[in-house]
């Protein structure tokens, strides 16, 4: 264990993990477990000096243990507001852990994709995220980890409600799986809105690429299961994969249909988000998340070579504000930002290639 990396260092290999997996339609599958320790009051009714208490209980019980080998010890209370920006634009943590500050702290270990947040609303928040939709492979190593986990702390549970929570709707199994999915697709169609109600219908939940309370910038969305009671693990993962299964295939039917039905208006909005991306003076987040939405459907369906996801997904993350900031070494302001972020941009796609001509029948050549 190790409390001398940067959060920057950290950073760098968590974006590593997600682009290295990240394919056309998913970027990545993040599965979390909320646990509590038993004879201890919830964060939520913790006094400070509980709180603090229990960071150290908890961080000395598990730092040793062989499976956080290398893992960071962060205490939130010792990091600045932008340190604390960039973990959840990294999704490393929750906007929730961000703000609790003293008393809560995170344990990562990039090296799997582990985050583990202490104190948040649940004494320990399990999380582990990877590129690609990876469901089954994950839930082995958060399973793995749980266990060794509960070698050394005592968790609260019940025979009849499973592991006890600080929220009710996460009884049960407390599990909580999802998925990142870029749907531009069926945005552009007009069809996110029926995808939602029925996802919901499903019992299935969806949020903004930074969680819950966030807006789907970009159109990206994050789909989880809303049910963690009565269910078991398994179940949970099926459900919820035959869920994103049938999403992929709608956001594949409705790029095609894009061309079919919208070929002109769609080729002419990718060429304008390249013009925008190769001039623009000024770009705010969103701005620029919705461009280069619109590059990564361009590279999906060959108008642009395939090398260039990677680059697009870099950029998704390093124009966020306090990845703008980190990159510069000083806060801004936002109009600061904006410059930063166009300047960024247009450096990175002075050299895009043209487009690749589409034909009458909506074929790459």
């Amino acid at each position: 264990m190790t409390q001398a990396r940067t959060v920057s260092e950290l950073v760098g290999a968590g974006e590593a993990i997600l682009s290295g997996g990240s394919t056309g339609v998913v970027l990545s599958t993040r599965l979390r477990l909320a646990r509590n320790l038993a004879g201890h009051s919830f964060p939520g009714w913790a006094n400070p000096a509980e709180k603090a208490a229990m960071l150290e209980e908890i961080s000395g019980a598990i730092l040793p243990l062989p499976e956080l080998d290398g893992a960071t010890f962060l205490r939130m209370g010792d990091l600045s507001d932008n340190d604390r920006l960039i973990l959840v634009e990294s999704h490393l943590i929750s906007r929730e852990l961000m703000n609790a500050r003293e008393g809560s702290g995170a344990i990562i270990r990039m090296a799997d994709g582990v985050s583990i947040m202490v104190n948040e609303e649940d004494h320990l928040r399990i999380q582990i995220v990877g590129g690609g939709l990876d469901l089954n492979r994950l839930y082995e190593k958060i399973d793995a980890l749980d266990t060794a986990l509960e070698s050394k702390l005592d968790y609260a549970f019940s025979k009849e409600l499973g592991y006890l929570t600080a929220c009710p709707t996460n009884l049960g199994t407390a599990l909580r799986a999802s998925a990142m999915l870029h749907l531009p697709g069926l945005v552009l169609m007009g069809y996110m809105e029926q995808v939602i109600r029925a996802m919901n219908e499903l019992g299935m939940v969806v949020r903004g690429h930074l969680g819950e309370g966030s807006e789907a910038t970009g159109s990206f969305f994050q789909f989880s299961n809303q049910q963690t009671l009565g269910e078991n693990e398994e179940s949970i993962l099926r459900r919820l994969g035959n869920a994103l299964a049938e999403v992929i295939k709608q956001e594949e039917i409705a790029r095609l249909r894009l061309l079919e039905e919208k070929g002109d208006k769609f080729l002419d909005k990718i060429g304008r988000a390249r013009g925008i991306l190769q001039n623009a003076r000024l770009l705010t987040s969103e701005e620029a998340m919705d461009l280069l939405s619109l590059t990564r459907l361009a590279v999906d369906m060959n108008l642009l070579p395939s090398s260039w996801r990677g680059r697009v997904d870099a950029l998704l993350v390093a124009v966020q504000p306090a990845h703008l900031q980190l990159g510069r070494g000083t806060e801004m302001s936002p109009a600061q930002r904006d410059a930063v972020r166009a300047k960024i941009v247009r450096e990175e796609f002075a050299e895009m290639p043209a487009l690749t001509h589409i034909d009458g029948e909506g074929r790459a050549g």
